[in-house]
């Protein structure tokens, strides 16, 4: 829905049910995009709409928190090719190109990919697509009485910025054919047809790449907002191997050994734990500020409080980032202004400093299972080799 007044947007809202997704009009890459978990919350962003005085109404959205997937698609009005189907690892919020894509979708049901492959299709022929198009869906999880549930985000009859990268993968020339489509060359004379190429015996994973410690004062927290400035590619044969070589390249890995400091908004709390419980396992030393720290010793396990208010003394979170007592940060937001702007600093620390920081708990549980699954044990070899060769 549109609006253009606070208590419109609080009408929506309530009629809808929280969290909603709020963004301007018209936006490119996410931009001013956010999620918003409450009323006080969403005054907060409407009144900063407001004050902007855009004279276009606000959009107003259901937020589903559900798994995100994404395809890209040649067509020519006739056919439509699919190479390959990425599920994200990070959930639906966060922006497609700051998230994490991995090929094929591992953890898709038959049922989904089905569903998947032919919502792609009929949108093709039924837009009548002649050239490359993305679609992005979100999967609401099953119940006891309701399967999963597909639906479709959006659609983009446009090159994503994920071509390259399934090209790479699948060994389809996506551009090439596209284009030669648009010169009149259609998908069965060029030896395609019509749904989902085999599926290739790899795993490969997109992780994105941010300039955040070039850019003073920019926020790193992943949000709907598009943040990151390029990306990089890990490929291997099992996907825990996989994942330690994107994250690699992308600076994001972890060490082996060290110590971690977690600040986490009280609705993360319960969700994080199951992800600190693994950092201890691993023998990571654990620190945290008041609220965190407060979780960790009710469960019985050994960490350090530090103070996120820099005014009270010393060592504080600012203190143990920039002298390298951790090695690594989990981050989550809440909305409110003092908590952001706390998180700001530990966050900007860590990007200053650069070192790992996580602000979104999908990415934080990868990076630790991925030291939990052996993150040194990784196969090296030419690109084309793990489209051709049997894994060994």
């Amino acid at each position: 829905a549109g609006v253009t007044s606070v208590d419109e947007a609080l009408s929506v809202a309530k009629l809808i049910g929280y969290p909603v997704l709020v963004r301007p009009s018209y936006v490119l890459g996410g931009r001013a995009m956010e999620i918003v978990h409450n009323a006080s919350e969403l005054v907060r962003y409407m009144n900063l709409a407001i004050d902007l005085d855009t004279r276009h109404p606000v959009l107003i959205d259901k937020y589903l928190e559900g798994k995100e997937v994404e395809i890209d698609a040649v067509g020519d009005g006739e056919r439509v090719l699919i190479p390959g189907i990425m599920e994200h690892i990070e959930r639906a919020g966060v922006h497609s190109g700051d998230s994490m894509a991995v090929y094929p979708g591992i953890n898709l049901t038959e049922p989904e990919r089905e569903t998947i492959v032919d919502y792609a299709i009929r949108i093709g022929l039924a837009l009548k697509i002649k050239g490359l198009m993305n679609i992005q869906f979100v999967i609401m999880p099953s119940s006891a009485t309701q399967a999963s549930t597909v639906y479709v985000l959006e659609v983009n009859p446009r090159a994503s910025r994920t071509i390259p990268f399934i090209s790479k993968v699948t060994g389809v020339p996506m551009v090439n054919v596209a284009t030669k489509v648009m010169l009149g060359k259609s998908l069965k004379e060029q030896g395609y047809s019509t749904g989902l190429w085999p599926r290739q015996k790899l795993v490969s994973i997109k992780a994105p790449v941010f300039s955040m410690s070039k850019l003073l004062g920019v926020d790193t927290y992943l949000s709907p907002e598009m943040k990151s400035t390029g990306e990089v590619m890990g490929i291997d044969y099992t996907f825990d191997a996989a994942l330690a070589k994107a994250l690699l390249a992308a600076g994001l890995m972890l060490l082996p050994h060290g110590a971690i400091l977690f600040s986490i908004a009280d609705r993360d709390k319960p969700e994080a734990l199951a992800i600190i419980r693994k950092f201890s396992s691993i023998g990571y030393k654990l620190y945290a500020t008041e609220g965190t720290a407060a979780m960790i010793e009710a469960t019985g396990l050994p960490v350090t409080m530090i103070s996120k208010k820099l005014s009270e003394g010393h060592p504080n979170v600012i203190d143990i980032i920039n002298d390298s007592t951790v090695n690594g940060v989990v981050n989550t937001i809440t909305g409110g202004r003092i908590p952001l702007r706390d998180g700001f600093y530990i966050r900007r620390a860590a990007a200053e400093k650069r070192i790992p920081c996580f602000t979104s708990l999908d990415t934080a549980r990868a990076a630790v299972e991925t030291l939990l699954n052996g993150s040194q044990t990784y196969s090296a070899q030419p690109l084309p080799d793990y489209r051709r060769k049997e894994p060994t």
